[in-house]
């Protein structure tokens, strides 16, 4: 499933869901997208935030030594030389054992040792985190495949970020689609970056008509309030993000739902190598141009 990595994105990259059903004047409707853009960019810069990715370390069974050092089996782009080991079972479960003057922390706790709880069954939690200096990491669990997410407030991609880049916000883009509810819901497939894929849940389907088409979008509802919709289109690849980018809506209300394709959004990955995105689905890839929302981010280069 992807709760847990469209959770974390949803929170990290300050998405709001927009409930209004309708549009007060085109002036207020103006000064709201960019009030979501301002937050949009303010999460992202978060010390804390995507843009402060530096690693995704994949983790082998048995002892992992990791540290900043060359001799270490993880080496990591910031930190003490040798931080410390971690032990990784074969059923998955995981210790951490941290070197003495380490000076980390683990839940900011100065703690010698401690199991690692990974994000995929840290319930409502947080995953365990091990802080060092500007950096941290929490272990992140890939249809199995356990991997240290390594961050640092300073890091390049957070301290020279180039800004985010948006199509004119455009009224039109804000598309009242019909809800056809599926019972019970569908199966869709979504790749991933890694190659995995996944079989989601799909509760309906939106379909909308523009300049005399029809289109369907389905969406995954992994929160309870709101759906998520994982698309692509004629601009991907060229003036947006090639993969997919993605889109936050409130649940229908009265067989209609609200697609304000201005505040469709980038994953992580069009700003770090270091994500594990979702990939458009065939049945979300439209034949249209949707010339809304984010572009391209320009500092992008993997």
């Amino acid at each position: 499933m992807f709760r847990y990595v469209l959770a974390s994105i949803a929170f990290s990259l300050g998405v709001a869901v927009v409930h209004a059903d309708t549009v007060d004047s085109p002036t207020d409707y103006q000064r709201d997208i960019q009030q979501w853009q301002q937050q949009r960019a303010a999460s992202l810069t978060a010390p804390n935030g995507w843009l402060s990715l530096i690693g995704l370390e994949w983790l082998n069974e048995g002892s992992n030594r990791v540290g900043s050092a060359s001799d270490n089996d993880i080496v990591l782009k910031a930190g003490p030389a040798h931080l410390g080991v971690i032990t990784l079972d074969k059923n998955g479960a995981m210790h951490i054992v941290l070197a003495k003057g380490s000076n980390a922390t683990i839940d900011e706790k100065a703690l010698h040792e401690a199991i690692l709880v990974d994000d995929a069954h840290a319930g409502d939690a947080k995953p365990t985190t091990v802080a060092f200096g500007t950096a941290n990491f929490y272990v992140i669990d890939r249809d199995g495949r356990k991997g240290l997410r390594v961050k640092d407030s300073n890091a390049t991609t957070r301290t020279h970020f180039l800004g985010l880049d948006y199509f004119p916000a455009d009224p039109s883009w804000r598309v009242v689609a019909d809800w056809v509810p599926f019972d019970p819901p569908h199966e869709l497939e979504i790749g991933s970056v890694l190659g995995t894929v996944n079989k989601e849940k799909v509760p309906g389907k939106a379909v909308f008509q523009r300049d005399g088409h029809t289109y369907e979008l389905m969406p995954i509802q992994e929160e309870p309030g709101s759906l998520f919709f994982v698309i692509a289109d004629r601009t991907s690849g060229h003036e947006t993000y090639g993969a997919a980018r993605f889109l936050d809506v409130a649940l229908p209300k009265d067989g209609k739902v609200v697609l304000d394709f201005n505040q469709a959004y980038n994953p992580p990955c069009a700003f770090t190598a270091f994500a594990t995105c979702p990939l458009a689905p065939p049945e979300n890839r439209m034949d249209l141009r949707v010339m809304a929302g984010e572009k391209n981010y320009r500092g992008g280069h993997h």
